[in-house]
């Protein structure tokens, strides 16, 4: 339910009107079959009202949560475009015909959107319409000229897939050696690329990840993740970081949380406020610390400074380098698929064996001998 729908919802609540409306008091109903049947009466008394609203708002958050908030963005820049093409057009944006989004995305795919974001874009429609008790116009009986819309979009637009250079071990040490210095902003942004790097994190994980979030070991780290992009039933999975001696992740994290420790020693705080502060701390343009998490995009922007200065293209890095980047290694290395697994926590091996294949496609070749 929209937010919308539920202030109106609950402002019924409010003046005593959320009821359905009885066949005697409407004065019957001419074609009962093509009405839906009429949902039990609820009438609280004024003292569950109050209870009954805090149960609708948890309701409300549990909707919200059951997608990543990166998805909730997208969705909500998808639909906006979404409302100006139709004021632009002078149609209304729910209910949705099949065909008015077919119009829709022949528009965006002529304007140079991917095939991907076309798609995203109807799931965000029908998001968007199911949120206001409305059919999805791709669940629509008359949906088959949406999908074949799609389908030409996808065959029109189909190209070969572009993938960002991995930061693996060698760039990522060269990428280090870059940060000068031993300020605030050269530790955090040490800490970050090398974890990022070893426990094969996205960047939305990096900027998610608390103080709670980081247990020390004496051979290690281990990183307790919640609910991620292959984890939206937030089951957590908990990933194991080597100490290690080359890119050493344990010690350029621990330096970090002992930098902000110490300059935060006189900040008074719970320990529940202090395990719910973010890792990643943003800092202001003159290096002051503030409670605010970094941004993902802060992060890309960081990995492409980096690759930059240590001598690749930073066009072909990206946040992603860095979980490319450990798996790149890893394949390299001999590591198994199931290993690989244990840290990427890909829900399919079908990924993480083309980062195998790529590994191999030298090793043992057919015309060593020959060629």
């Amino acid at each position: 339910m929209s937010d919308t729908a539920l202030g109106g919802w609950q402002n019924g609540l409010a003046g005593g009107f959320w009821r359905i409306m009885a066949d005697d008091e409407t004065g019957g109903m001419e074609d009962s079959a093509q009405v839906l049947p009429a949902l039990p009466v609820l009438a609280p008394d004024s003292g569950m009202l109050a209870v009954l609203h805090e149960d609708l708002e948890r309701a409300a958050a549990y909707k919200k949560a059951a997608r990543a908030s990166a998805t909730h963005r997208a969705y909500a820049s998808d639909w906006r475009i979404y409302e100006a093409w139709c004021g632009s057009r002078g149609l209304q944006p729910m209910p949705a015909h099949p065909e008015q989004i077919a119009a829709f995305v022949a528009n965006q795919a002529h304007a140079g959107a991917k095939a991907s974001t076309v798609e995203r874009r109807v799931a965000a429609i029908g998001h968007y319409h199911r949120a206001s008790n409305l059919p999805a116009p791709g669940a629509h009986p008359e949906a088959g000229g949406l999908r074949e819309a799609l389908a030409g979009i996808r065959k029109d637009k189909s190209v070969k897939k572009t993938r960002k250079d991995a930061a693996d071990a060698s760039a990522l040490r060269n990428m280090l050696a870059e940060i000068k210095g031993k300020g605030l902003r050269a530790t955090r942004d040490r800490a970050l690329l090398a974890l990022g790097m070893a426990a094969a994190l996205r960047r939305s994980e990096l900027v998610a990840l608390r103080m709670d979030s980081v247990g020390v070991l004496e051979r290690g780290l281990e990183l307790y993740l919640g609910a991620t992009k292959t984890d939206q039933a937030g089951e957590g999975a908990t990933i194991a970081i080597p100490e290690g001696s080359r890119i050493r992740p344990k010690a350029l994290l621990l330096d970090w949380i002992a930098a902000v420790r110490t300059l935060e020693a006189g900040v008074q705080r719970t320990p529940a406020e202090d395990a719910a502060m973010p890792l990643f701390r943003r800092l202001t343009r003159s290096d002051q610390l503030t409670e605010r998490a970094m941004s993902d995009k802060a992060v890309a922007r960081l990995v492409k400074h980096c690759a930059g200065a240590a001598g690749y293209d930073a066009s072909k890095f990206s946040g992603h380098s860095l979980r490319a980047g450990f798996l790149t290694e890893a394949a390299s290395q001999g590591a198994t698929i199931f290993k690989m697994q244990e840290v990427s926590r890909h829900k399919t091996v079908q990924i993480l064996s083309e980062y195998v294949r790529s590994a191999d496609r030298f090793r043992d070749h057919a015309g060593d001998r020959f060629l």
